[in-house]
């Protein structure tokens, strides 16, 4: 618990010194507003789009314009994926503007971080009574995985230099950080470390070697054209598409490591005996059912995001044969294929890890020598019992 309160200090001191940013991060000249009225008398409904210009009479609600209330527009392009279409009673963001003191405003979107809120909260509460102290350290690694992504991985990517090593070295310090501080600088956490860096290695280079022979030029991969216009074409697409392989695989690698290690860890606990060969045969048959069941997963996660893809591609009757030669279907079969040779090289390579660290002999070693000498410690009371002897004597 003591290392717990530690940890949370630093990260409160974290965010004090990052205030700014942190502001920076939620708030420029957004403010939240409330709907009053509206007047759809401009918007054209053609089918489910909608097309014209809300009338909005906006009440603001924070900031220094609180109270104030100011007609906005809100026009509607008939792009359902970034329309916004407002009822009365909403909460809004707001966009103000002060223009020769006539206060201006945009609407941004809708307030739905109310509503994540409840289910993070939800989240956390069934998180610690289950998982208890662990569960507050899972949050804390949580935390600093957004921090170091968002505040370190994505603005060096920005600068679009180097970003296959840099991305490398952010996921060595990611690992290291969750899995030590939730499994601790212990055997479990070491041999959990070295099996998430095996499969990082085994992930990259398979990445590095691969990815040029499937000629993907990365412009599948969402806002991808947005990006590289908006950068003036100064960030190669085409590593940020590697990258992403990496990270998506690099969890995946992350639990299977945990997983077997927490394994190990429980069968040389309950049963000291075993031997490095029956260690590894146990942690093989464990890591087959594992690695069954979280390759499925990997398929059923990329899945899950294109289910609309696959419906338009059953509407228009294309052949298996079209679709798998697809630019955007051979990335994501990539994304596949790679993360799951990572994940399968894994398994094993943590069970090696982990059998060899577990079966090693503790000794322990006099100041003056590098050889072992015996640990007075275990022969302790048979000491204790000759010196009362003797003494009796």
């Amino acid at each position: 618990m003591k290392k717990i309160g530690i940890v949370t200090i630093l990260l409160f001191l974290a965010l004090l010194i990052f205030h700014s940013q942190l502001e920076g991060l939620f708030f420029k000249q957004e403010n939240i507003g409330k709907v009053l009225s509206i007047d759809n008398s401009n918007v054209v409904i053609q089918g489910v789009a909608k097309v014209g210009a809300q009338r909005l009479d906006v009440k603001i609600l924070t900031g220094k314009y609180k109270g104030k209330i100011i007609n906005i527009s809100n026009l509607l392009n008939g792009s359902l994926e970034y329309d916004e279409f407002y009822n009365r009673g909403d909460h809004l963001l707001v966009a103000l503007t002060d223009n020769n003191n006539k206060l201006e405003g945009k609407a941004l979107t809708l307030i739905r971080i109310d509503k994540i809120t409840i289910l993070a909260l939800l989240f956390l509460l069934l998180l610690f009574i289950y998982a208890g102290r662990l569960g507050i350290k899972s949050l804390i690694s949580f935390i600093g995985t957004i921090f170091i992504i968002w505040g370190y991985l994505i603005p060096k990517l920005t600068e679009g230099q180097n970003l296959f090593s840099l991305t490398i070295i952010s996921l060595i310090f990611l690992s290291a950080l969750i899995i030590f501080l939730v499994a601790g600088f212990t055997k479990k956490g070491i041999t959990a470390f070295l099996g998430t860096l095996s499969g990082l290695a085994v992930t990259a280079i398979l990445t590095f070697l691969c990815g040029d022979t499937f000629k993907i030029d990365g412009m599948n991969q969402p806002f991808a054209q947005a990006v590289l216009f908006s950068s003036a074409t100064s960030i190669d697409i085409l590593s940020i598409f590697y990258v992403a392989i990496i990270i998506g695989a690099s969890g995946a690698a992350m639990d299977i490591a945990m997983d077997i290690a927490a394994i190990i860890e429980e069968l040389k606990v309950h049963t000291p005996t075993l031997s490095r060969k029956q260690l590894i045969h146990s942690g093989f048959n464990v890591g087959k059912s594992v690695i069954g069941t979280m390759t499925t997963t990997l398929l059923l996660a990329y899945s899950g995001g294109f289910l609309t893809l696959m419906i338009l591609f059953l509407q228009r009757d294309m052949t298996l044969l079209q679709i798998l030669n697809m630019k955007m279907m051979t990335s994501e079969i990539i994304k596949i294929l790679i993360g799951s040779i990572g994940l399968v090289a894994v398994a094993p390579i943590t069970t090696y890890i982990g059998a060899t660290i577990y079966s090693l002999r503790e000794f322990s070693f006099s100041r003056s020598a590098s050889l072992p000498t015996i640990n007075i410690v275990r022969f302790y009371p048979f000491y204790k019992y000759k010196k009362n002897r003797n003494n009796s004597l």
